[in-house]
């Protein structure tokens, strides 16, 4: 318990059950979001209406990766999550490499969604008369996360809890209106045969499908502040793995059927497809209602940008509490126990690169949105495939009553799985964001230089601090 003004290099404990951690992770994965602007795109650019199945494969995936994430979580209790992981079962070197590729994709997909947001908050406020350029809403919410994120994580909590429950009470609402209607011309089981699934360009239907699920990964972040970490980590990895793809295949399915099968990709290829959920809005549920999901939209984009910014923040005093980053970026406030340089650190970064996009006059989605996003999927599945193999090394010294099968055959499939998808996303980074000439292969390379620059920063701490960095890693509960 930190003293009345000392600073601290504890996080506020037990201050989350899985209610408020499984809120947390899920409004990174942001259900609105994903259903207004990833479904859509999916479908257009990948595999059409076999998006519901793949969402279903892709689902089964992240609940054999969380297999041993899970079984590593009961004995690895550290706010740093991949970070420790890699240290813990592949050694410092590796965890430092983690911590930065970590910091750099949360980042990006925190600043990336800042574009999206500002976006989506013009237009819809725009139709109230309240029209104003992109950036003054993006500036906004840089303040407000700027506040949320420097007090006590339940605030932040009890914000997201809401915003969540809201988007995806819209959307079920849809889904149900549509189900009981029987949609355009019937509902039918279609979009989940394997002849749908694998049809058209099913890989980036794939990788549609997992960027969609980043944030799920987070619970174990959370793990200092739990209670019962034992038992709530788990319990809010695997809660949050299939609420978010069950939404996803369900909202997916009876959108296909809402517009019919015949008619999805006319009408996708002839409109803006992040228009297409409200389109389907406006046909079942009527323009109030329709209204109301565009700004719960906004809210969704929103919700993820907050949990994404915690996530960061942790990361950022983990790593110098650690030893990796300075040490004075390792400790947290002494009145909410939050961690609060990190969470400043977090707000300068995006004031810098959201007015950098503003001064250069690009594209808040096209550019800013594309390409940090997909940068950032590209990290956490880098991570993740590090995670899987990390697993393996950790509980191949010691099994500690786990299983083989969560600990080596699970954790080797999924790990290849990842890595596979993170060349397919390196190779195309291109052709999935639109990013031309250099920047091509100059973003997606950030994430290997990360991980040189945390190699560094890992050896510099071996040679300065040899004990400290024999503890890298380790649980702090």
């Amino acid at each position: 318990m930190a003293e009345a003004g000392i600073p601290t290099n504890q996080l506020k404990k037990n201050s989350l059950g899985v209610a408020s951690i499984t809120f947390m992770v899920v409004s990174a994965a942001a259900p609105l979001t994903g259903a207004a602007g990833g479904i859509p795109l999916s479908m257009l650019l990948g595999n059409g209406i076999g998006i519901p199945g793949t969402f279903l494969i892709v689902t089964a995936i992240l609940l054999a990766f969380s297999v041993g994430y899970v079984a590593m979580s009961r004995h690895v209790k550290n706010a740093g999550a991949f970070y420790a992981f890699a240290a813990q079962g592949l050694g410092g070197h590796a965890g430092g490499a983690a911590a930065l590729i970590a910091m750099l994709s949360y980042n990006a997909m925190q600043i990336g969604l800042m574009g999206l947001f500002g976006a989506a908050a013009s237009g819809t406020f725009a139709q109230f008369g309240l029209d104003l350029p992109w950036y003054y809403w993006s500036y906004a919410a840089i303040a407000i996360i700027a506040v949320l994120g420097y007090r006590q994580v339940d605030l932040s909590a009890k914000v997201l809890m809401l915003l969540v429950l809201l988007e995806f009470a819209i959307v079920l609402l849809l889904d149900a209106v549509i189900l009981v209607h029987g949609g355009a011309s019937g509902l039918s089981l279609a979009p989940f045969a394997p002849s749908n699934i694998f049809s058209g360009t099913w890989s980036i239907g794939v990788l549609y499908c997992f960027a969609g699920f980043i944030g799920f990964e987070a619970t174990t972040i959370y793990s200092e502040e739990a209670r019962d970490a034992h038992i709530t980590v788990p319990r809010a990895t695997y809660f949050s793995v299939l609420a978010i793809g069950l939404f996803y295949s369900v909202t997916s399915w009876l959108m296909v059927m809402g517009i019919g099968m015949d008619q999805l990709m006319p009408t996708l290829s002839g409109m803006d497809p992040t228009t297409f959920l409200f389109l389907l809005g406006g046909t079942y549920l009527g323009e109030g209602l329709t209204v109301l999901m565009s700004i719960l939209f906004v809210t969704s984009v929103f919700a993820a940008l907050l949990a994404f910014h915690n996530a960061i923040a942790r990361y950022i005093f983990v790593t110098g509490r650690e030893g990796i980053l300075p040490n004075a970026v390792g400790y947290t406030h002494a009145k909410h126990m939050s961690p609060h340089i990190g969470s400043v650190l977090q707000t300068l970064l995006a004031l810098i690169f959201v007015t950098l996009f503003v001064v250069k006059d690009l594209d808040p989605v096209l550019a800013l949105f594309s390409w940090l996003s997909q940068l950032g999927t590209l990290g956490v599945l880098g991570l993740m495939s590090l995670t899987s193999f990390s697993v393996i090394a950790f509980f191949g010294k010691n099994a500690m009553g786990e299983t083989a099968f969560s600990t080596k055959v699970l954790p080797l499939i999924t790990g290849v799985v990842m890595a596979v998808l993170f060349v397919k996303i390196f190779t195309d980074f291109g052709a999935l964001t639109g990013a031309e000439g250099n920047l091509s292969w100059i973003l997606p390379s950030l994430v290997l230089v990360a991980a040189v620059v945390g190699v560094l920063l890992a050896s510099r701490l071996k040679s300065a601090d040899p004990a400290k960095f024999g503890e890298m890693g380790k649980t702090k509960v």
